[in-house]
């Protein structure tokens, strides 16, 4: 089956997906851009605003569509599921979530995807890993949006505190998209120079910053949306452009760090192929000790799903 390069097709037109297709519009990212959704009628009217919109970015096609889309799509952004609200956590809408992601996957494979799969539904390294079983794709041609964001909302608060550009922070998350998440701080570089030879910062303070954005922002406005079609936009432009460029995403696990067949956050050298090779960055003790305890909590919540 011959598999279209410029063609990305987006499962779930809610605040996120509609995000991304927008962002993916405006970088001029693929020429042919699909939405679809449990509504037809939001997928069709959500690509009527942004193919107007378009009329004054980079030509691209943009419609609502059907699963049959999928065919021949280099690229599916899964971010149908269940929404969190107030203080939920995202491991609480697991169930849901699982529920419609296996739906959807089954209906992409269905219409015979033979592409790379890049989820974004929340929990996201639990519904990776429920589509990569659901569909059967191999691992590294199914990629969790992971702490991607994360590791950006990480650079943020601390380039604000050094007083220092973000894109001057080297900077990851890793772990579980979620409260038990790990900010690792012995990774931190400025200009090649380690945090602790730089500067002091309130290191407690900034990872429990980084951990509740995503609530905080929900409080504030009832939904994220910016930054995690960002994320999402990232690693589909990593795909499409063959970057061959290191990403914290939601992998699965092969023995790093003692933990095997577990979705979450690792380096990942990504490229065409999807994850190329994920990486093992020289953790502090504690940190690796932290990264354990995320991947038991996340190992809890997978045995929980499968009943």
């Amino acid at each position: 089956m011959a598999i279209a390069s410029d063609k990305v097709v987006i499962v779930g037109t809610g605040n996120v997906g509609a995000t991304a297709a927008y962002a993916m519009m405006l970088r001029g990212l693929f020429t042919d851009i699909v939405l679809i959704d449990a509504s037809s009628g939001r997928a069709a009217a959500e690509a009527i605003d942004i193919a107007d919109a378009n009329a004054l970015a980079r030509p691209a096609r943009i419609r609502g569509g059907e699963y049959s889309e999928v065919r021949d799509a280099r690229v599916v952004v899964l971010t149908a599921g269940a929404a969190t609200h107030g203080d939920e956590t995202r491991l609480s809408v697991a169930g849901r979530s699982a529920e419609i992601v296996r739906g959807c996957a089954r209906q992409i494979m269905e219409a015979g995807f033979d592409g790379i799969l890049v989820v974004a539904s929340n929990p996201v390294d639990l519904m990776a890993q429920v589509a990569q079983e659901t569909c059967g794709l191999p691992a590294q041609r199914v990629i969790g949006t992971g702490t991607l964001l994360d590791s950006a909302r990480f650079r943020q608060r601390l380039a604000q505190q050094l007083d220092v550009a973000p894109a001057a922070v080297e900077a990851t998350v890793l772990g579980e998209h979620g409260d038990s998440e790990v900010a690792a701080f012995s990774t931190v570089r400025i200009g090649g120079v380690a945090l602790e030879d730089f500067a002091t910062v309130d290191r407690e303070g900034i990872a429990d910053a980084v951990m509740r954005a995503g609530y905080t922002i929900i409080q504030g406005k009832g939904y994220t949306s910016f930054g995690v079609a960002t994320a999402i936009v990232r690693i589909c432009e990593a795909i499409r452009r063959d970057e061959r460029v290191v990403l914290p995403v939601s992998t699965r696990t092969a023995g790093e760090y003692g933990i095997s067949d577990l979705y979450l956050s690792l380096p990942c050298l990504i490229g065409a192929a999807g994850v190329i090779r994920t990486l093992s960055p020289q953790l502090s003790a504690k940190e690796e000790e932290a990264l354990r305890r995320s991947a038991s909590a996340l190992s809890s919540a997978m045995a929980a799903l499968r009943g």
